[in-house]
């Protein structure tokens, strides 16, 4: 027979693990100028954010009230168009040409940030606020629909990691030049003259010529043209309908409820100090370059919280994070208001924002597991419109209240007094609301009733990096097999697809090996019932069923996977190692990395090639198993318990997606099956009858 064709030599990039960002920008030189481009625009942004505040308080010195409501005029005019009229510019920005719309754009904002301090009147600083913000709305869809231009389908995630970076990462560097700008505008006014304006004026000149050089580093790429498709529905969503059908979808779940109205106080809030942050900046003394420090450290802040705060945190439960991050939001609010010096004020605003990325990465990821496929994208697109104007409603409405509140003088005793601006008293009240919010929150979302929230984070902390996915290497096993797990939630589907892959492997010519834990064998079935029947007298206590559970994985192993991969089987088996880390360690609480190890004693550290982790969401799986005959002991658990057991799941995909394929099984078993089969078909062994052929 004719030998098998060798493989083809893979490519440097090929090579290369989809996610390396070094390769994405060596073989994509389009794409590494359209970052450049986007740092520079992304910097532009909030370096000129920061000029707008400055330039307003500028303006309006000497009236505190004036400057509170030039500032929160100011977020209006930038938050407004996105909120109003977002949707309807991104359908209209597809119809045009990418390219010279991000050179059109940046270049007007160019001129537009140019001609702030060069006209030196608060009315053009509020015009060319909304002007720069009626452009940038055309700018940013077009400048997303092409990112997928430049670069290939495996690197698409990649490419969307660094435009984030650029995006985000740029906001404390811009942070750091406002303050070297306004600290230097002190110098340099003396030898120009044009510079006698304002303290933000310099900024504001390098924040525009940012843009103009982004603007010809842009009209170098060679972006591929557009391909045009019909359009149906008109031309974009109301803003009107996202929030109607928004709050019908997420009224009827508690859960969500909780969770939205949770989000919008703490956008409430974040509002409150967007509004008058640059008034309290200027209570305590410190001017724009105050200011700068105030958001860098928000910023700061708001980054360690969503990069670190899950890696710290990953044993604990993302609703009671949720809850608890929000609480402590309001409570390091309370502290930067009440603070008088602005070192000490700035040390909390970094709490403040980690505690608000922590709460926000949080609230997102559970978003995103309990809302189902088909309306996850109103239900986002709802919560953005919604927090947007509650952001504008809020920053219109705390400089009057911080008015009304006034300068207020506290006595504790006669020789000691403090006086507070009105604009501190403001984020006292917005953090003690933000902080109540967060009790509620995490009592209505609570999943662990009854476990100490004092026990329950010591335990995350020092469990913190845990779970890792199981440790271990697939096994010799001499016959070029392949073991294949099924996971996932009681109910989910993981009996009827093995039953549809098994018959499709035997049809390729493979022998295909059902199992399942517990059970798989006469010792696991005996396992098995104490395992899962319901019993009088008290229950299992969660380590015996641990200890259960690995006995029946050692036999299994040593009686079915292992002779079955010897023979050059496909070894699919319903439940696995990941069952024990999401059940026993998230669903009974159990220290992760014994259960782990303690897994892998039991299978000598067998692991399969691929994890299939089917996911449905704990009210359909739930629904699901309603329709059977009984539920077993596991399965009654009320849904808290099965809700953490699926953010487990998930999260042990995600920490090695290389050897986890996440699928939606809400949908039918026959396109859960389609997929499934698609992704295993190249990484399958040649089938056994067809080796031992070419022999």
């Amino acid at each position: 027979m004719t030998p098998p064709a060798a493989a083809p030599t893979p490519t440097p990039e090929a090579a290369a693990p989809d996610h390396d960002v070094r390769t994405l920008l060596r073989e994509h030189p389009d794409f590494r100028r359209m970052w450049l481009s986007l740092m520079l625009s992304s910097f532009g942004d909030w370096l000129g954010m920061l000029a707008k505040l400055g330039t307003a308080a500028s303006l309006t010195l000497g009236d505190s009230t004036r400057t509170s409501v030039a500032v929160s005029t100011v977020f209006v005019l930038q938050l407004a168009p996105a909120a109003l009229l977002g949707p309807l510019a991104g359908a209209l920005a597809d119809r045009l040409d990418r390219r010279l719309t991000m050179v059109v754009g940046d270049v007007l904002r160019f001129a537009l940030f140019a001609s702030i301090p060069l006209v030196g009147n608060l009315t053009w600083l509020f015009v060319a606020t909304l002007l720069i913000e009626l452009v940038t709305l055309f700018w940013g869809p077009a400048k997303d629909a092409t990112v997928p231009n430049l670069v290939p389908a495996n690197r698409l995630e990649a490419a969307n990691q660094v435009s984030l970076v650029a995006t985000y990462g740029s906001a404390p560097v811009a942070g750091l030049a406002f303050i070297l700008l306004t600290l230097l505008t002190g110098v340099l006014d003396n030898v120009l003259p044009f510079l006698a304006g304002g303290q933000s004026d310099l900024a504001m000149y390098v924040n525009a010529l940012t843009f103009l050089v982004a603007a010809a580093v842009i009209w170098r790429l060679d972006i591929p043209p557009r391909r045009a498709a019909p359009r149906e529905g008109g031309l974009a969503p109301t803003l009107g309908r996202d929030i109607v059908e928004g709050w019908r979808f997420v009224g009827r779940t508690p859960l969500l409820r909780g969770l939205v109205l949770g989000m919008l106080t703490a956008f409430a809030a974040g509002g409150v100090v967007l509004g008058l942050g640059r008034a309290f900046v200027t209570s305590l003394g410190a001017g724009d370059p105050g200011y700068g420090v105030v958001v860098m450290a928000v910023f700061a802040g708001v980054a360690l919280g969503v990069w670190q705060g899950p890696r710290w945190l990953s044993g604990f439960s993302r609703r009671r994070t949720f809850g608890l991050a929000l609480s402590l939001a309001g409570v390091s609010l309370v502290l930067v208001a009440l603070v008088g010096d602005i070192v000490v004020a700035a040390l909390f605003v970094v709490a403040l924002g980690l505690f608000t990325g922590l709460a926000y990465v949080s609230a997102y990821t559970l978003l995103g597991l309990e809302v189902d496929d088909d309306v996850r994208g109103r239900t986002f697109s709802f919560v953005g419109s919604s927090t947007r104007v509650v952001v504008i409603a809020v920053v219109l409405v705390a400089p009057w209240v911080a008015n009304a509140l006034g300068d207020r003088t506290f006595a504790p005793s006669p020789h000691w007094s403090v006086t507070y601006a009105g604009s501190a008293l403001t984020m006292v009240l917005a953090g003690v609301v933000t902080t109540a919010a967060g009790v509620v929150a995490f009592r209505q979302m609570d999943d662990r009733p009854g476990t100490s929230l004092r026990a329950d984070l010591v335990r995350a902390w020092k469990q913190r990096g845990e779970p890792a996915a199981p440790a271990g290497e697939p096994a010799v096993r001499g016959g070029g097999g392949f073991f294949l797990a099924l996971e996932g939630g009681d109910g989910s589907g993981k009996t009827t697809q093995a039953r549809l892959l098994a018959a499709w492997l035997e049809e390729l010519g493979h022998e295909a090996v059902v199992t399942r834990e517990p059970g798989g064998t006469a010792t696991g079935r005996d396992v098995r019932a104490l395992l899962l029947e319901h019993r009088d007298g008290p229950p299992l206590s969660p380590r015996a069923e641990a200890l259960l559970f690995a006995a029946d994985r050692a036999q299994h192993v040593a009686e079915v996977v292992r002779p079955g991969l010897r023979r050059g089987a496909v070894v699919l088996t319903d439940r696995y190692v990941d069952s024990s880390l999401a059940y026993q360690g998230a669903g009974r609480d159990l220290p992760a990395s014994e259960v782990e190890t303690l897994s892998r004693w039991a299978t000598q550290g067998l692991l399969p090639d691929l994890t299939v982790v089917l996911d449905v969401d704990p009210t359909t799986a739930a629904q699901r198993r309603a329709g059977r005959a009984a539920e077993d002991r596991v399965e009654a658990e009320p849904g808290a318990f099965h809700a953490r057991v699926r953010e487990q799941f998930l999260l042990l995909a995600a920490r090695a997606p290389e050897r986890y394929l996440v699928l939606d099984a809400t949908t039918s078993p026959e396109v859960v099956q389609a997929k499934l089969r698609e992704h295993l078909a190249p990484l399958l062994p040649v089938p056994t009858a067809t080796r031992a052929a070419a022999r």
